[in-house]
């Protein structure tokens, strides 16, 4: 029986899951898995492997006895004779070592309170177990063995590795020049696509068995995807699957078999653990419930007690050790496809042949270098692998492991809800920016169990235990720059520990007449313009209250600045001709109790109009976009918008859409190192920007001249087409209405925005290769309601999904052209007032609104059967001092006409002051309940 709470007990009780294993199995799944909370729409658990080292820190020789003996299973399903005895006999040495007779190698997986083997230790007996296995006569060099990426690519390595067979893993890697050879979807994963990349698809094409490899067969819906993108480019006579747990559940076996007779081909299952799973009814649900409900404490916040304890104490050293200079070869990656070989061993010298190894003699001297750099300390060493980065990293600390001890795991993208107690899977996370190019782009990454746990929960008197040093070992090639720095995996890892190594490897990469040959495929996005390492996109909590997964902004943090001042300040410095309006900021208020109020009592009356339009509009942005649109709000308006456009994606259709956010400035244009940025990760025809609403249409316009001039000197064409929630201005195609009401988050500035101030374009600031500029006012976080805006609006998805797609529906079979009445209309105010400049006229709820908040405004134009829905607006201005004017035939709710005596300047696109002023009387410059809306 296992010493240990059983790691999924948590969410068993919580929400019903329920694992009953097959008696006939080899191992008990229960003893292979815990359970946590997924932060995914599409799957509301995890089954966090005990063996595999991607989640929980790891004893490598239990990694590696894991692997192989699946390797052998696999074997024996191609025809290997393997003396069953040797395999059940692995099989209780490793169920032995995971119940805990030897020393600690999960749960904890810091060894904390261990108790002490009876006889051998449990590496001992793990090593022992994986010499049994050398010599069952298993040899398969002709079979074609694939891993999934990014979970089991490691795993999938050792599988071949037993078998002596050609390996590739997926990836979703985007090397460039690379060539896919075949694409699939893991529908349930965080990310979904994966792809096939070998220099040479030849090995690929060949009659011979394929073995797939994963960690876990749940539905077996990826593997079905697999076989029938193989099978429709080569058929294959066998194809084998081999996983840690096989979960499947009848109808889902018997979808197999007709696959198999459909194709005409063989498919055979093996794993080390069989049985079945009960989620129950609604269980997306029920986690939101239990994830809302728990305590800040207990992980709601994305980190445990004893990780927020951890940040507080002073960052642990950074040392590096280059590999480059000592190591006798470069490493070949396996998502490129690797010989065949028996790597795993390490017992001498490996043939020269293998590419994706580290030969003994390397692995010696590297694993002299990390012992002399290791400092001195009580806490084991963890080796953390990067994501894709498995088997190599795990050898390493393998060979670590024979003279101390020494766990083995990597770093994830997948989001999981961590909490700190011993029936549950994930205690902790350490989160941080990507720095891997990535098919869908940089986002958050994360690494569990990393952290100290408290000593309570571990029997140490209430300390936290943690591990005495990290060694890093990243993909090789890996710039250091891209590993250090702010929001960096070495900077998150310092807080958690005394000591971080980083180890860096050399790279073989695949030179460009090695994909000469290719069958005919779409070619990977090929980078064309060289993103600055200065330019990091950052993400919350670092910077803005937005979850990580919702938005990248592709800002540079300007927190320390000192941008604001007073409004008449600023204007008259921008009137004079001296500055640019985006090269300060209006000072951040917070609004009244009397507003906020208002704002509430909008958000409920708007909520549910609010999700219908963004229903359409994302149902329109699908189609425009293939299914694949990458989201590029417009910050800061846009940014709300595109998350929730982001959610319903999600909600509705179980896709993963990249959100990134960025700024646009009138008179400068777009941040051109974001659309760089932007160019070298996807296809540019993916790209599809998003804004809140339009008025005249300026930022339309501004749009379209900066993707103009952007294709002229960097020669790549962007799409100008936008999507907003609202066109009262009938200046785009896609939108979700072109009525002009209320939409809530207009009402506020930063509190509803992330915590984020309108962009900052200032040369003093702003170099020539970084984002255009941002703060984050953390100091208003009491205030901040930008989560609750999303929440409120995306509760309502469901009620009006019916009605969003059939007005998308209605709109696609529509003329959307632009007739730019809005345009039409500002002009005709423009004369009728007096003002003679349509930059002084902000028509629509959200520019009456800014105009309110961060200008000198002059008079306000409303309709009469619009002054329920705009009363934010009346009330602001009575705040002001401004007039209201009733204008019966007024083509919009609402417009604010700008004092052009103050503020002429600060919306002309030279930045100057107009010529002359109107007639009539200003507001006071001061007054007001918020600023810092956007421009």
């Amino acid at each position: 029986m296992s010493q240990h709470p059983w790691t999924g007990g948590f969410v068993h009780e919580a929400l019903g899951v329920r694992i009953t294993s097959d008696p006939s199995a080899l191992l008990p799944v229960e003893d292979l898995v815990g359970l946590a909370l997924r932060r995914n729409p599409r799957r509301a658990h995890l089954l966090v492997s005990r063996v595999l080292a991607k989640h929980v820190p790891t004893e490598p020789a239990l990694v590696l006895a894991a692997g192989e003996l699946l390797g052998s299973l696999a074997g024996a399903a191609l025809g290997s004779t393997v003396n069953g005895a040797v395999l059940c006999s692995v099989a209780a040495e490793v169920q032995a070592v995971l119940r805990g007779e030897g020393a600690a190698v999960d749960g904890d997986a810091r060894g904390a309170g261990a108790r002490p083997a009876a006889g051998r230790s449990a590496r001992a007996r793990l090593m022992h177990a994986r010499e049994q296995l050398w010599d069952l006569p298993i040899s398969h060099p002709e079979v074609l063995t694939i891993g999934y990426a990014e979970t089991a690519t490691g795993l999938g390595r050792l599988v071949a590795d037993t078998l002596g067979s050609y390996y590739i893993h997926s990836t979703r890697h985007a090397p460039e020049g690379a060539v896919a050879y075949g694409a699939f979807e893991e529908a349930h994963s965080h990310a979904t696509s994966h792809r096939l990349l070998p220099t040479d698809p030849a090995l690929l094409n060949g009659n011979v068995p394929v073995v797939l490899v994963d960690d876990e067969l749940s539905t077996g819906a990826t593997v079905i995807n697999t076989i029938a993108e193989l099978h429709a480019a080569a058929p294959h006579p066998v194809y084998v699957v081999a996983s840690l747990i096989d979960l499947r559940s009848d109808a889902d076996r018997a979808r197999f078999d007709e696959l198999a007779a459909e194709l005409d081909c063989r498919i055979e299952v093996v794993a080390l653990g069989t049985g079945r799973i009960e989620l129950g009814e609604d269980i997306l649900a029920r986690a939101q419930q239990v994830i809302t409900a728990l305590p800040a404490a207990a992980g709601n916040d994305g980190a445990g007690p004893a990780a927020v304890e951890a940040t507080a104490q002073k960052p642990g050293t950074l040392t590096v050790l280059d590999a480059a200079k000592d190591c006798q070869r470069p490493l070949r990656s396996d998502r490129f496809g690797n010989p065949a070989g028996m790597s795993s061993q390490y017992l001498g010298t490996l043939p020269e042949a293998l590419p994706g190894a580290v030969s003994g003699e390397d692995l010696a001297v590297i694993a002299a270098a990390l012992r002399a750099a290791l400092p001195s300390s009580t806490g084991p060493v963890l080796v953390l692998g990067c994501e894709e980065f498995i088997h190599v990293p795990l050898t390493v600390a393998n060979a670590l492991a024979e003279t101390g001890p020494v766990r083995f795991s990597t770093t994830t993208r997948s989001p999981i809800v961590p909490i700190d107690r011993p029936d549950y899977a994930i205690n902790n996370s350490v989160d941080f920016a990507s720095h891997d190019l990535t098919e869908d782009g940089p986002g958050p990454r994360h690494a569990y169990n990393v952290g100290p746990r408290l000593g309570t929960v571990q029997g140490t008197g209430g300390s936290a235990v943690g591990f005495g040093s990290i060694v890093l070992v990243p993909e090789p090639g890996t710039d250091l720059a891209s590993i250090t720095g702010p929001g960096s995996v070495t900077e998150a890892l310092r807080t958690v520990t005394p000591a971080v190594v980083v180890l860096l490897a050399p790279a073989d990469l695949p030179a460009a007449d090695e994909w000469a040959g290719h069958p005919a495929a779409a070619p990977a996005a090929v980078p064309v313009s060289a993103v600055p390492v200065s330019a990091v996109p950052l993400t919350g909590p670092a910077f803005g209250s937005y979850a990580a997964e919702d938005v990248t902004w592709l800002l540079k943090d300007l927190r320390d600045a000192q941008l604001e001042a007073p409004t008449a300040e600023r204007e008259a410095a921008i009137q004079s001709g001296g500055a640019n309006y985006a090269e300060s900021l209006p000072m951040e208020y917070l609004p009244s109790a009397q507003y906020q109020d208002l704002y509430e009592e909008a958000l409920v009356r708007s909520a549910p109009r609010v999700a219908a339009a963004v229903g359409t509009v994302t149902e329109l942005a699908l189609a425009a976009r293939n299914r694949e649109p990458v989201l590029v709000s417009l910050a800061r308006a846009g940014t709300p918008i595109g998350i929730l456009m982001r959610r319903w994606a999600q909600q509705m259709h179980g896709l993963d859409l990249p959100h990134y956010t960025m700024s646009i400035v009138r008179g400068v244009g777009m941040d051109e190192t974001a659309l760089r940025f932007l160019a070298s990760r996807y296809d540019p025809a993916r790209i599809l920007f998003v804004d809140g609403w339009t008025g005249k249409g300026a930022i339309t316009r501004e749009l379209t001249a900066a993707l103009e001039k952007f294709e002229a000197t960097d020669g790549v064409r962007f799409s100008a087409q936008l999507a907003v929630l609202a066109d009262p201005g009938h200046s785009v195609e896609l939108f979700g209405t072109r009525e002009d009401y209320l939409i809530p988050s207009a009402c506020l500035n930063s509190t509803v925005s992330g915590l984020v101030s309108r962009t900052v374009f200032n040369k003093e600031l702003i170099g020539p290769e970084d984002f255009h500029g941002a703060k984050f006012y953390s100091h208003l976080a009491a205030a901040d309601v930008s989560r609750d805006f999303l929440t409120a609006v995306s509760a309502h998805f469901d009620a009006v999904r019916t009605a969003a797609v059939a007005h998308a529906s209605e709109l696609a079979g529509t003329d959307r052209t632009p007739t730019w009445v809005g345009w039409a209309a500002v002009e005709r105010l423009s004369e009728e007032y007096g003002i003679h400049n349509v930059n002084l006229v902000k028509p629509g709820v959200g520019e009456t609104t800014r105009v309110l908040l961060r200008r000198v405004p002059w008079k306000v134009l409303v309709h009469p059967a619009a002054r329920t829905d705009v009363a934010h607006v009346l009330l602001l201005a009575e705040q002001r001092g401004v007039p209201v004017e009733e204008v019966p035939d007024l083509p919009f709710s609402c417009v604010g006409l700008i004092h052009p005596r103050f503020t002429a300047g600060a919306v002309g696109a030279d930045g100057k002051a107009v010529a002359g002023a109107a007639a009539g009387a200003g507001a006071p410059a001061g007054s007001g309940a918020a600023s810092g809306a956007d421009a």
